[in-house]
């Protein structure tokens, strides 16, 4: 900054000392003589000291309020009721594990996956309290064609190769201050667990590609009618599920397909009408925990094997029995711990090789997660499924079911870079010692941009006795996705 220093002002040659400084001698009208001489020559001439008359001032304040008022219109334009976002995503895999195949089986070593996929969500909104959302998503497998399609089953090919579904379409609405609606396709998550289900039923799951993809993007939309009604920090829900959806499980011929022939005819019930399934959920949020009780009326997502004609030659479908599940999830934080606890009864489950029985199961999950490292979350579960009133008819092929499934998952993850790089293990075992067959998933997601995110990372799987299990062994693979999200 700079300061200007007064600097001395000289006079004429021609002027006298005393004629310089004769003027510092007269006195200076005072502020108030000034206002009012001002005042006077206002009231005399109508014009004041910058010549100005009072139109004139008050000409200003009208031109003011004149620009004002043009320019509202453009301020008060409102938003558009209509949102569009969605993602264009490639993903690809290459197994790295198998070996030669034998004469008339599929060559399932290198290139397996190379599919580019784009998901639209469209949401728009009626008013304050009514919305409606529609979500899209296309897919096409390049592999197929890459590798000859003459390779692959029919049912691969049918069900890999491309896709073109309707996701979530819905629309969510106010009916009182305390009373909620949501009626269309739909994602309802119950439980607390992240990597185990057991009270969590209501949508089936893509299990097409087991442990490449967390549960949470592996639920499938089911069209239901949801009602929620409030009371102070309790909620309940009852669901009526129109549309009768079942798990997308692997399909003969495909490399994670355990047998070397095609499963029996497969009966599923028709949606809507009387088939409809119900739900209701009570839950309440308090202060560092949660709890939540459930009843389900649905049918098993996994089916059983029933005789339906004696023949020559018998024959033999693939059912799907109608279920009762009582459940139960809970939620405590203490401190950086987290604990989890699901139990669920499930009465109704029928066996191939005792006709006409009913059997239930009793499922309990118990989950520790530990934040206090930083930028570090680990967390183990484990759950045991135990089939009550177990004989070993149940044993027997094809039921081969076991007393106790048990089931755990370890979970680590940890952030570098600012929260932009996060490295994640997930490793799955089936049977105490891993017998039933295990996998572990290794991946690393990059935020290049907000926009833009690089996952990558290898799967290894280890065979076991359970059926899903048998011959998953040689399917270990590496994959890479990248995902632009706009």
């Amino acid at each position: 900054m700079l300061f200007l220093m007064p600097t001395p002002s000289f006079a004429e040659d021609k002027a006298t000392l005393n004629e310089i400084i004769s003027g510092f001698d007269e006195e200076k009208p005072s502020d108030d003589a000034l206002d009012g001489l001002l005042k006077g020559f206002k009231e005399e001439t109508g014009v004041d000291e910058k010549g100005r008359t009072d139109d004139d001032i008050l000409k200003g304040f009208d031109d003011e309020s004149e620009s004002t008022k043009s320019e509202s219109p453009e301020q008060e334009q409102k938003p558009s009721i209509y949102s569009l976002d969605g993602y264009i995503k490639l993903g690809a895999s290459y197994n790295i594990a198998h070996d030669a195949p034998g004469p008339g089986k599929t060559d399932w070593r290198g290139l397996s996956r190379l599919r580019p996929e784009m998901q639209l969500d469209l949401s728009t909104k009626f008013s304050k309290s009514w919305k409606a959302f529609v979500s899209g998503k296309g897919s096409y497998d390049f592999a197929y064609k890459i590798r000859g399609r003459d390779e692959f089953t029919e049912p691969v090919l049918d069900n890999y190769e491309k896709e073109l579904e309707l996701r979530e379409a819905y629309v969510l609405g106010s009916l009182s201050d305390s009373l909620d609606i949501k009626a269309g396709r739909q994602i309802v998550v119950w439980g607390k667990s992240d990597n185990i289900r057991v009270t969590d039923i209501l949508n089936p799951l893509d299990m097409r590609e087991p442990g490449l993809t967390d549960i949470e993007d592996l639920r499938l939309p089911v069209t239901m009618t949801r009602l929620d009604y409030y009371i102070g920090k309790l909620s309940l829900s009852g669901i009526a599920l129109h549309e009768i959806r079942f798990n997308k499980n692997p399909e003969y011929g495909s490399d994670f397909y355990p047998a070397a022939t095609p499963l029996p005819l497969e009966d599923k019930p028709g949606s809507w009408g009387g088939n409809t399934e119900f739900a209701i959920a009570v839950s309440g949020v308090f202060s560092g925990w949660d709890i939540a009780f459930y009843w389900a009326d649905i049918y098993n997502d996994l089916p059983h094997t029933e005789l339906v004609s004696n023949g020559p030659p018998p024959q033999i479908e693939m059912k799907h029995a109608r279920l009762k599940m009582y459940g139960s999830a809970f939620n405590m934080a203490m401190g950086n711990w987290l604990l989890k606890a699901e139990a669920a009864y499930f009465d109704g489950m029928k066996f191939f090789n005792e006709p006409g029985k009913t059997h239930s199961r009793t499922d309990v999950l118990a989950g520790i997660e530990y934040s206090g490292f930083k930028d570090t979350t680990i967390s183990l579960e484990a759950v045991n499924r135990h089939i009550n009133s177990f004989n070993d008819r149940l044993e027997r092929p094809p039921d081969k079911a076991n007393e106790d499934e048990f089931q755990s998952a370890l979970r680590i993850e940890k952030d570098f870079l600012n929260d932009t790089l996060t490295f994640t293990l997930l490793a799955s075992t089936f049977g105490l010692t891993g017998q039933d067959g295990t996998f572990q998933r290794f991946s690393v997601e990059y935020d290049l941009t907000d926009s833009v995110k690089i996952t990558g990372g290898a799967v290894l799987y280890q065979s076991g006795d359970l059926a899903r299990h048998k011959n998953i062994g040689d399917n270990d693979r590496i994959f890479v996705e990248i995902k632009y999200s706009f």
